[in-house]
């Protein structure tokens, strides 16, 4: 089932050379943002392998576990500034999480009652309240440098969004 990656893997292994990059994040930089396939987080932001950690997770939402990476990106491994980026068309924007359980209820003919999708009907809202999590939480310094953006899928733009001094 995976024969297409191991061969894809074996190219790769064949020109790969250890860049002896350290973990850290090499321009000071976290960014969090949606598990979107369109979206090429280090081309979106002109950076390559080793400048910045990358975070994933379905809608870009500062999850608990978003949070952990956050927390460990920032104090273990060189991140100074948080970049949360949120994007048009995001299929976690512009409906409930009812609707969300509905369309899996549909797809896999199993109940979603009771899991939590983070669905949302007002994105700058939702990007707003994200970043207050990450400023309102302990393990991080006053000082972190925090933005909110959105990325165009169409054109690549990405649009800084004002969320109360982001």
């Amino acid at each position: 089932m995976f024969d297409d990656l191991l061969d894809a893997n074996r190219k790769f292994q064949s020109s790969f050379q250890d860049t002896g990059l350290a973990g850290v994040a090499a321009r000071g930089l976290a960014v969090l943002t949606c598990i979107d396939s369109r979206i090429d987080p280090l081309a979106m932001l002109g950076l390559h392998p080793g400048d910045a950690k990358i975070i994933r997770n379905a809608g870009a939402r500062v999850t608990d576990d978003a949070l952990r990476s956050l927390v460990l990106a920032v104090n273990l491994l060189g991140a100074k500034r948080v970049c949360v980026v949120h994007h048009t068309e995001c299929a976690m924007a512009g409906s409930t999480d009812d609707d969300v359980r509905a369309r899996i209820e549909a797809a896999s003919g199993a109940d979603a009652t009771g899991w939590e999708f983070l669905a949302t009907t007002d994105q700058r809202a939702t990007l707003a309240a994200d970043i207050a999590r990450i400023r309102a939480c302990p393990l991080l310094p006053d000082d972190l440098i925090v933005g909110g953006f959105v990325f165009d899928v169409h054109s690549g733009e990405l649009i800084p969004v004002s969320v109360g001094g982001a």
